[in-house]
C-alpha cells in the first residue's frame, strides 16, 4: 500500500477531496477584519499542532489576502507516523473555503511541506502555490514573502541533522505537554520549554540572530522594503539595517499571526484563547526605505 506522502498529488488530491464536506464554522464571517494575514508553521499532521486554536483565530478573523509562509503540512512527519485528526482536517477545510467565498490565499511551501514546491504556479482549490512572493501593502511597503528554510545552513547542508533536530524538537514538545498537563493541575498559566531553551542557550540565539540578519540582507539585495518569514518559530517584527523584519511565528507554540490593518499598519497578534488577540507589536508606520 502507497503511503498517501509517496505521490504528493496523490495526497493533495485526497485531501481536497475529503474537504468538500460541511465547513464547521458555517457562520457568516469573522469579527476582526485585516487586509492581509500571515501564518506560517502549522505544522499540520503532528500531535504539535494546536489545530482547534488557529480554527478559532480564523473563524474570529477575516481578510482579503492570506498568506500560508510555510511549513503549514509537515511532511517529515506524516512520513515517520501518520497523524491526522479531525480538527487538522477542519482547518483544511477553512483554508479552502476562505478562497471559495473571496479570499486570495496564497501558500509559500517550506522544508516540512517541501512536497508541494513540485506544484508551483498551480492552484489546488483556490489556493496558489508560489515559491515565493512580494506582496505591498496598504502603505506601499514592498514585503518579499518566503518561507525562510534557504536561509538555514543545517537545512541545505546537512539536512541529515535537520531530521536529528527535528526529532529532538519533537520529543522536547511531547516533554512540554506533560510539564504543562502538570501545571494546569497546580493553577499555574502554560509555560514553553522549547522557547525557555532558545532563549537561553547561546547557540540557539546566535542561530536566530543570523537567520534573521541573513534573510533581512537579501529582502534588502531583492530591493524590497521588508521580508515576510517563518521557519524559525519566533515572532518578531524588527528593523535590521533598514529592512523590515517580520516573522509570523507559529500554531504550535506561540499562536501568533502577523496581520496587516487597513492603513498598512503591521503587528503580530497573539492568540490568547479568550476569543481575542493578545499580545501586540507594533513597528513605526513610516515606510523601511530599501
Amino acid at each position: 500500500m502507497k503511503h498517501p506522502l509517496e505521490h504528493g498529488s496523490h495526497w493533495l488530491g485526497q485531501a481536497m477531496e475529503r474537504s468538500t464536506a460541511q465547513d464547521p464554522d458555517e457562520d457568516k464571517g469573522g469579527t476582526r477584519r485585516y487586509r492581509t494575514v500571515f501564518i506560517s508553521d502549522l505544522h499540520l499532521g503532528t500531535p504539535g499542532c494546536r489545530a482547534e486554536d488557529l480554527l478559532a483565530f480564523l473563524k474570529a478573523s477575516s481578510c482579503e489576502h492570506l498568506y500560508l509562509v510555510g511549513d503549514i503540512i509537515d511532511g517529515w512527519q506524516l512520513r515517520r507516523r501518520w497523524f491526522w485528526p479531525q480538527a487538522h482536517n477542519d482547518v483544511v477545510q477553512k483554508l479552502l473555503r476562505a478562497a471559495r467565498k473571496g479570499c486570495r490565499v496564497t501558500f509559500v511551501p517550506g522544508n516540512h511541506d517541501e512536497f508541494a514546491r513540485g506544484f508551483i504556479g498551480h492552484q489546488f482549490g483556490g489556493i496558489e502555490v508560489v515559491d515565493d512572493a512580494v506582496h505591498t501593502t496598504a502603505a506601499g511597503q514592498r514585503l518579499w514573502v518566503t518561507h525562510g528554510d534557504y536561509f538555514d545552513g543545517v537545512i541545505q547542508y546537512a539536512k541529515w541533522l535537520a531530521y536529528v533536530g527535528d526529532n529532538l524538537y519533537e520529543f522536547a514538545l511531547r516533554l512540554n505537554r506533560y510539564l504543562n498537563h502538570l501545571r494546569a493541575k497546580f493553577g499555574l498559566p502554560y509555560w514553553s520549554l522549547s522557547a525557555y531553551l532558545k532563549l537561553k542557550v547561546k547557540k540557539a540565539v546566535s542561530f536566530i540572530n543570523d537567520f534573521e540578519q541573513a534573510v533581512a540582507h537579501e529582502a534588502r539585495k531583492r530591493g524590497h522594503h521588508g521580508v515576510v518569514c517563518g521557519h524559525i518559530h519566533h515572532a518578531e517584527i524588527r528593523e535590521i539595517e533598514g529592512v523590515l523584519y517580520c516573522n509570523d511565528g507559529d500554531w504550535v507554540e506561540s499562536l501568533t499571526a502577523l496581520v496587516e490593518h487597513h492603513d498598512g499598519r503591521l503587528e503580530i497578534v497573539h492568540w490568547g484563547g479568550e476569543g481575542v488577540p493578545q499580545g501586540l507589536q507594533q513597528p513605526a508606520r513610516a515606510a523601511v526605505t530599501a
